[in-house]
């Protein structure tokens, strides 16, 4: 049943729309001053109340703000009987959610019947858009959560890999199977990367690359740089790009190839040198990240050194990254670039 609060200084009017409202199902309390209206609504709930404009010594305009506050979103009917426009725009603007013209037939009273029917329907979708809102953030949010424990797990359990190639490596002797278990170790290092990122970060769809490439330059140093002097590895950033998760692995397998290549071939055996990876952001869409080292030089030409799987590795995740992998011309030194989208 429809609970309906009607203020109006007419007894006789309110009694005529009592029962006019009584037949259609609403169950009416009457209130003669905007005082009474107020007692009523400390003391009970409606679902809509309709207001006179006419209250003896007040209008209905002095009473919509006091009712708004006590009613919250309840929806409220303007009922005048005057023809000037302005008194129904100010009670609009007042917070009054319908209106209805009161003839001296009391073809009103039927018209106030539809509209609070229409000020019901449209309360429950309201009220139905914002919990099916809830339930959706609430689902959301869920999933986030669960999302950053994958994520969680993920980097555990490669982590874990990473020391169990760790640990068979020291159960080697030939230098082959020592250094492709260290370039192993390195992959899985990086992709172990995103996940810890993924699983701290508010944002689970994204990567920022800034922050993450400094925590790859010194996961990478410690694992293809067992058994090597220490490079000196920096990692710059002019700008924060951030890129979505998938792309971020493709990227982060491409710049642990080039580390892992200047790490091993930039500097004669023994020797160290510095090795800086850059990020810039180059607008329209596009960002660049470069290798580069002050070491014996490489042009992208001529015979891969080693199995070749690391430039295997570099061309198919370029290809998967709609990128472009240059080599600048320097007197000394090696510097990759790879220019790539960022959507």
């Amino acid at each position: 049943m429809i609970r309906v609060l009607y203020i109006d200084d007419d007894e006789g009017l309110a009694l005529l729309l009592k029962k006019s409202l009584s037949r259609h199902g609403m169950d009416v309390d009457h209130a003669g001053s905007g005082s009474e209206s107020l007692s009523l609504l400390r003391e009970a709930t409606y679902d809509v109340i309709a207001l006179d404009h006419h209250l003896g010594t007040e209008t209905g305009l002095d009473l919509i703000a006091e009712l708004t506050n006590f009613s919250g979103n309840t929806p409220i009917i303007y009922v005048t009987g005057s023809d000037d426009a302005n008194i129904v725009m100010a009670a609009l603007r007042s917070g009054a959610t319908d209106y209805v013209w009161k003839d001296i037939n009391g073809h009103y009273r039927e018209l106030i019947v539809s509209a609070i029917n229409d000020a019901v329907a449209k309360r429950r979708l309201v009220a139905e858009r914002e919990e099916a809102q809830r339930l959706i953030l609430e689902a959301k949010e869920r999933a986030e959560m669960l999302l950053a424990e994958v994520n969680h797990r993920v980097a555990n359990s490669l982590a874990m890999i990473s020391s169990l190639a760790t640990l068979q490596s020291n159960c080697v002797t030939d230098p082959a199977a020592k250094t492709a278990l260290a370039e192993m170790r390195a992959r899985i290092l990086a992709i172990a990367g995103i996940h810890r990122r993924l699983y701290t970060s508010a944002d689970v769809r994204s990567v920022e690359l800034d922050a993450y490439l400094k925590n790859l330059g010194t996961d990478l140093l410690a694992a293809v740089g067992e058994g090597r002097k220490s490079h000196d590895l920096t990692v710059s950033a002019d700008s924060s790009v951030a890129i979505s998760t998938d792309r971020a692995i493709s990227l982060a397998m491409v710049v642990t190839e080039l580390v892992t290549n200047a790490v091993k071939y930039a500097y004669p055996e023994g020797e160290v040198g510095p090795i800086r990876i850059s990020l810039h952001d180059l607008g329209n869409g596009t960002a660049a990240i470069r290798v580069e080292d002050d070491g014996v030089g490489w042009k992208g030409t001529g015979p891969s050194k080693g199995t070749g799987l690391g430039t295997r590795i570099v061309q198919a995740m370029t290809k998967s990254l709609h990128a472009t992998l240059t080599y600048d011309h320097r007197q000394q030194g090696t510097t990759a670039r790879i220019t790539f989208p960022v959507a």
